[in-house]
């Protein structure tokens, strides 16, 4: 009976790739595994809590409509809080994106600026919330100040990665006609990247208002705070007013973004 070589060498590799699919496999029971333990997760703390979920949904009807003046004012400070937000952490993101993008500045430069980027993502936005109530007192404003502050880390790290996937022909051809950085940046790589920064920007808006729902519960303001004011006075009803409120929000907020996006882009 004569072998073939080839065979021998198909079934070696997929020996290999099936025992590559078993250990990936087992990892991934592991982490799952090591998850379940670490998270302290029950299902018969679920099932046990069930009827206590079912008490408190039912404390939160009928809801209180006597706060819809209430309800507007804290929906349009929180809209105004991502709104803000989002604008100065668009202005802050796109020089330091422009900056991080291998393909427009030197690694000496970009390198550190990723570094930072990186940093400032890594800073959850409700620890920038307490920071800032420490440092101007409660109100909206530390909201505003933590979403810029963490949205600019976020976008200016899109940013690069937009102008780093630009035609580096057409940056090149620019560079031929004698063209300095400014020049390669605005004739080359914002045109290109324009539609795809906008509709980053308008998905970091919608992130931001989801994200100024909870700075309230620190003090940021916006419609957080009366959720959690009510909740701890046990005025269940109102909770549940303040709840359909920001589903509401999102839901428009959402809408609008989406319809801006097939409009302008």
């Amino acid at each position: 009976m004569i072998h073939c070589p080839g065979s021998i060498v198909v079934s070696r590799w997929q020996q290999r790739r099936l025992a590559v699919r078993i250990l990936v496999m087992l990892l991934l029971g592991g982490l799952l595994a090591a998850a379940w333990r670490g998270a302290e997760a029950s299902v018969r703390d679920l099932v046990d809590g069930l009827p206590l979920g079912a008490e408190f949904i039912r404390r939160l009807f009928p809801m209180d409509t006597s706060i819809i003046e209430e309800m507007t004012r804290a929906c349009y400070e929180t809209v105004s809080i991502a709104f803000l937000g989002t604008a100065i952490s668009v202005v802050a993101a796109l020089p330091l994106g422009l900056l991080a993008a291998s393909n427009l500045t030197n690694p000496v430069v970009a390198a550190p600026v990723k570094a930072v980027l990186a940093f400032v993502r890594s800073i959850p936005v409700i620890l920038l919330a307490l920071l800032f109530v420490s440092a101007v007192g409660l109100g909206p404003f530390p909201g505003v100040l933590a979403v810029a502050f963490h949205g600019t880390g976020m976008l200016a790290k899109l940013y690069a990665d937009e102008f780093e996937a630009v035609d580096g022909r057409l940056l090149e051809g620019i560079r031929g006609t004698g063209a300095g950085w400014l020049g390669v940046v605005r004739m080359g790589a914002v045109p290109q990247a324009i539609p795809q920064l906008l509709s980053l920007s308008l998905f970091r808006f919608e992130m931001n208002v989801r994200e100024a729902t909870v700075l309230g519960l620190v003090g940021a303001g916006g419609i957080g705070y009366y959720i959690q004011l009510y909740a701890r006075s046990f005025q269940y009803q109102k909770v549940a007013t303040m709840v359909v409120a920001v589903v509401l929000m999102v839901l428009v907020v959402d809408a609008v973004t989406h319809w801006s996006r097939r409009r302008v882009l």
